[in-house]
């Protein structure tokens, strides 16, 4: 004979739960030196790209929402000519890219990089992003620097994908399907 009960159960005002502990901000946070040098063929002649990543104390520290300090970069970018004389030689903080960025990015940004990307016609083209330390989150930027070194600035609106080589291999398909 089975006994079952349906009897009250005791409730207990006790709630168990893990305590979560606040960590407490470390040193401030620095990203590595960056240094990439490459020599690019534009204009007809080869050029020398140089681009120097340093963390700097002298620039104003992020914080994010924990408190954790950041160390912001600056970034120099020289490109010489053939003979070794200097064409182009700027440094890059996050306050050159303010008009680019949103307020959050210029309150809590960091200037994490800058990069090559390509010759085009009279343009050498650079991307550039100030983002928002230890996330995903960043705003892109191309810099193009002219032959004339007129530099201009904008924000990246093109999706930096393989799309283009999927989407000729596709379009290729469909053609071949259609001769079929």
């Amino acid at each position: 004979m089975a006994m079952s009960g349906c009897g009250s159960k005791k409730k207990s005002d006790q709630i168990i739960t893990q305590r979560v502990v606040k960590k407490a901000p470390q040193q401030p946070v620095k990203m590595q030196e960056y240094n990439d040098e490459r020599d690019v063929p534009w204009i007809g002649k080869s050029y020398h790209v140089a681009i120097n990543r340093m963390p700097s104390d002298s620039l104003p520290m992020v914080k994010d929402e924990t408190g954790q300090k950041f160390v912001d970069n600056i970034f120099t970018l020289t490109v010489s000519r053939e003979d070794g004389s200097v064409f182009f030689s700027r440094q890059f903080t996050k306050a050159f890219f303010t008009n680019y960025i949103t307020d959050v990015y210029r309150k809590a940004g960091i200037l994490e990089g800058i990069v090559f990307d390509k010759a085009d016609g009279d343009w050498l083209e650079f991307a550039a992003s100030v983002g928002l330390p230890q996330t995903d989150e960043y705003i892109p930027l191309v810099i193009r620097l002219s032959r004339m070194g007129e530099l201009t600035v904008s924000q990246d609106t093109q999706m930096d994908t393989n799309g283009d080589i999927d989407e000729k291999a596709a379009k290729k398909n469909n053609d071949e399907e259609d001769d079929i």
